[in-house]
């Protein structure tokens, strides 16, 4: 069966292809969600969470405005900033032991390999040295713009239209 299809069956609310899509997608949104909460059970969470809540609101997407990859996709990073926006996951964060603070040092300079379970990487390494510093930090980091403005020490408004400027030069490379 076709993405296609397989969309209109889960917007139908058909379990087969609820099963089939999170088979699919499972390993890729684990990726983006867990390089942005770091960690594992929290992502494995928020990813169950996304898969509820896309099967809820199937009616409110639309195959004219995107890929359902995309939409799902944007669905699990909004729903990882949630939670590291959150009271919880800010409290939880003071009791971590120093091994964790080790693996964000480490990885803090590249894209994670799980996040290139969704094939991206390969693009993003073609862009400039200031599109992969502005899209990992927004897209893969899960960074505000205003703390992606702090951490680049650079105005916001510049932060804003590299962003543009660089997310379409990927839409570019990957269309």
């Amino acid at each position: 069966m076709d993405i296609d299809n397989l969309v209109i069956q889960f917007k139908k609310k058909d379990e087969k292809a609820f099963e089939k899509l999170y088979t699919m997608y499972k390993d890729s949104m684990h990726g983006v969600i867990y390089n942005i909460v770091r960690d594992n059970d929290i992502a494995e969470e928020i990813m169950q969470d996304v898969f509820i809540k896309a099967w809820h609101k199937a009616d409110s997407y639309d195959v004219k405005k995107g890929r359902f990859f995309t939409w799902l996709i944007n669905i699990a990073r909004n729903a990882a900033i949630d939670k590291t926006r959150s009271k919880s996951f800010k409290n939880s964060g003071k009791n971590l032991n120093s091994d964790f603070f080790v693996d964000i040092i480490q990885s803090h300079d590249s894209l994670d390999d799980s996040t290139d379970a969704i094939g991206i990487k390969k693009f993003v390494d073609k862009l400039a040295k200031k599109c992969i510093e502005v899209i990992e930090l927004l897209y893969f980091k899960g960074f505000t713009q205003k703390e992606a403005s702090e951490e680049l020490d650079m105005p916001i408004g510049t932060i804003k239209t590299r962003n543009r400027n660089c997310i379409k030069e990927l839409r570019e490379a990957v269309l």
